[in-house]
């Protein structure tokens, strides 16, 4: 088979896997699971057929592998689509296809497969759990998910969805793509909709990334009014167009076109994948099964609108020659990638919830990936996006297993808990050596771990870029923000698994299924091996041990060549090793001596009200609701509804009644009355006396009736025949 065929393949068994589900396997849960996982195993096995032949292809940049149709007549043209796989759509198929089909065999054990239907289980709330009895007698255990077949049929649609965008050849099925993931994320964000918080979480995803997706939308139509296209190849790929769209200018700030259109597409991917001021519903999206939290960070959806940003990398860089100054595109994307990288580290160093502590880490690597676009290190944002699916996608995945191993202990000891909160944890490393092995790996590859991590390779090639660029400004925010990153994962391995258990609950925590810790296992190995493909040559004593395959493969995306000066200083490798290591051995230093889940944090009294604003993430949220929802909300309660609608259009509605009213009573009494009911009446009175002045004439005799029907023939042949002979 082709590779382009393949391509076109690599969709659709997750959405074939979606309609089988919804069609006729709803009912059976068996049956959902095989065929979700089989959907999820069949794509990845194409996507590392695809992936395994286009390694070692030359000029793959310059000659990508496309197959295309005709799709939609535009007068003497068509407008195409179709498939492509360059290097960027090859590396980002291989972290995809891994890390979904990781999520769903974690899936089948998180959601409690072959476990009994619980006591008190009902769709749209997680499940409480069953009691059954044994030879140990009756006791609480895990039970399944009451909608099990749902949640696989609907993260198989957000795996076509992602599938669809990443082996997409222009920008619009991209799109479409996107939108699906954008339903799918909000109908797992809300999966257990009769949570409010749940519903909320949701309904604000949905509403925070429909703000990106508007200005996407015209940023997309303005390339195609412009271009008359919306395929790689024939904008990214051709010199004239993009000459034109660099060297025409805009009505907007001075920006050329390509300028322009890249910075309205950016801001779609400020609200996909999170970044300041759109990242607020991240981290409430955790309200979703944690699968579905480490498809959103991890695998598919904050994923795609980093890939977006990549993709589109040559309208950004417009104008841009490798060490020279920024364009405002490129700035807007380092001031906005790196500030989001630092504000959320903060947040995330003051949280207590498990999972919201790596929503936090996840807006903040996103920012760093982000502002390695803006500095221009092409190859480098592309390889923290690989290397941080893997690891990211393995801390989350390990977060739920923890809840899972807490759920547990409170099933076991009827402690009302939250199982989500770090403080009500401790020693779990002896109770989920696996699940702690795993997730240290995972969180010393977020921390930058040195030379052992992919972590390390990835943040340190984006704080090169940043140096050897001459962005010191930008180079010191990554690099605090990178400390911060250390400090808080160690907190958060502290708090969890090191100590001695706070709780009865985590005292009788229990190691998850093999479902769920074997995925971790094989995503703990691409968290360390990732970063391998990936080591410069510059490094000291490493370089050229193993060859910079990555960048090679990748960089030649860029036309310009390296995006990023080269550049040997020692700094960049100095601070991320200062930062790495130093966070890390703070975090442990500062958490270490936690006895009581009841324990203050040792950070609150140095940090005093700091502390407090950054727990309360900035009172970002608080804003939003005073001064957007609220006045929205006013304004569509008040204003529109009770002022306008009820007040003033049905105030007029009511007043043309009330005169309907006043002219139907004045024509009823004035004109119906006496003149339509008068006459009617008057005209059946004057019938009734005709009838009874002509009654006493119906004698009943048959002679008279035939005298005077003799009569009144004669006459009328009189007349006739008088009429006939006149004439």
């Amino acid at each position: 088979m082709s590779t382009g065929l393949m391509l076109w393949l690599i969709p659709l068994p997750p959405l074939f896997a979606f309609a089988l589900i919804v069609l006729g396997a709803n009912r059976r849960n068996g049956l959902s699971t095989g065929l979700a996982l089989g959907g999820a195993g069949l794509s990845w096995l194409a996507s590392m057929v695809v992936f395994f032949r286009v390694i070692g292809i030359e000029g793959l940049s310059q000659n990508p592998i496309r197959l295309a149709v005709n799709w939609i007549p535009t007068g003497d043209t068509w407008l195409k689509i179709g498939v492509q796989v360059d290097p960027l759509a090859a590396v980002t198929l291989f972290f995809v296809a891994w890390t979904i089909l990781m999520i769903f065999i974690y899936s089948v054990g998180y959601h409690n497969f072959g476990q009994p239907k619980g006591d008190r289980d009902v769709p749209g709330l997680p499940p409480h759990g069953a009691t059954v009895t044994d030879a140990h007698g009756s006791h609480k255990v895990s039970s399944i998910e009451p909608m099990y077949a749902r949640f696989f049929a609907m993260i198989s649609l957000f795996a076509f969805g992602m599938y669809l965008l990443v082996v997409s050849d222009n920008l619009l099925t991209l799109f479409i793509g996107w939108e699906i993931m954008g339903l799918c994320s909000y109908l797992l964000i809300g999966f257990w909709y009769a949570k409010d918080s749940a519903r909320r979480a949701a309904i604000k995803a949905f509403m925070t990334t429909r703000v990106g997706d508007m200005f996407m939308m015209l940023g997309l139509g303005a390339l195609y009014s412009l271009t008359g296209t919306l395929s790689y190849q024939d904008i990214f790929g051709n010199a004239a167009v993009m000459h034109i769209l660099t060297t025409t200018m805009s009505p907007v700030f001075g920006l050329s076109w390509a300028g322009f259109i890249g910075l309205l597409i950016f801001l779609g991917v400020v609200g996909k994948s999170a970044q300041f001021p759109l990242h607020v519903w991240l981290p409430d999206a955790m309200e979703g099964p944690t699968p579905v939290s480490a498809m959103i960070h991890a695998a598919t959806m904050v994923s795609a609108g980093v890939y977006l940003a990549i993709r589109c990398f040559p309208l950004i860089s417009a104008g841009w020659e490798p060490g020279g100054a920024l364009t405002l595109p490129m700035l807007v994307l380092a001031a906005v990638g790196s500030f989001t990288a630092l504000f959320a580290a903060t947040i995330a160093m003051t949280q207590n919830d498990i999972k919201r502590v790596l929503a936090y880490s996840t807006i903040s690597q996103l920012g760093y990936m982000i502002a390695a676009l803006g500095v221009g290190a092409y190859a480098a944002a592309t390889f923290h996006l690989v290397t941080h699916a893997f690891f990211k996608a393995l801390l989350f995945l390990g977060s739920g297993s923890v809840i899972h191993g807490m759920e547990h202990g409170v099933f076991h000891t009827g402690e009302h808990i939250d199982p989500q909160n770090m403080f009500n944890m401790g020693g779990l490393r002896k109770r989920m050596p696996r699940t702690f092995w795993t997730f240290l790996i995972g969180g010393f590859a977020l921390s930058g771990f040195p030379l052992m991590t992919a972590g390390f390779w990835s943040k340190d090639e984006i704080l090169s870029g940043a140096f050897n660029g001459g962005h010191l400004l930008i180079f010191g925010v990554l690099a605090l923000s990178a400390l911060l990153t250390a400090f808080y994962t160690m907190r958060q391995i502290s708090l969890t698994f090191l100590g001695k258990p706070r709780t009865a609950a985590a005292e009788h925590a229990q190691e998850t299924a093999l479902t769920m810790t074997g995925p971790l296992m094989v995503l703990a190995v691409f968290a360390v091996s990732a970063g391998w493909v990936g080591i410069p040559e510059s490094f000291p004593g490493l370089g050229g041990v193993l060859p910079n395959w990555f960048e090679k493969f990748v960089g030649t995306m860029v036309n310009a060549g390296e995006a990023a000066p080269a550049g040997n200083s020692l700094v960049p490798l100095a601070t991320s090793l200062v930062v790495a290591l130093g966070g890390l051995l703070l975090g442990w230093l500062v958490y270490r001596n936690i006895e009581r889940a009841d324990a203050a944090d040792p950070m609150a009294e140095p940090l005093g009200p700091a502390f407090v604003m950054c727990r309360n993430k900035y009172g970002i949220d608080e804003f939003y609701q005073a001064v957007l929802i609220n006045p929205a909300r006013w304004f569509a309660e008040i204003f529109v509804y009770k002022w306008v609608d009820k007040g003033l259009l049905d105030g007029i509605l009511h007043a043309i009644a009330r005169l309907g009213v006043i002219l139907g009573g004045g024509l009823r009494r004035g004109f119906d009355l006496p003149v339509v009911n008068g006459g009617g009446d008057g005209i059946a009175r004057g019938t009734r006396e005709l009838g009874e002045n002509l009654r006493p004439i119906q004698s009943g005799r048959i002679q008279q009736y035939m005298i005077v029907a003799i009569s009144v023939l004669v006459l009328v042949g009189l007349v006739f025949f008088y009429l006939v002979f006149q004439a």
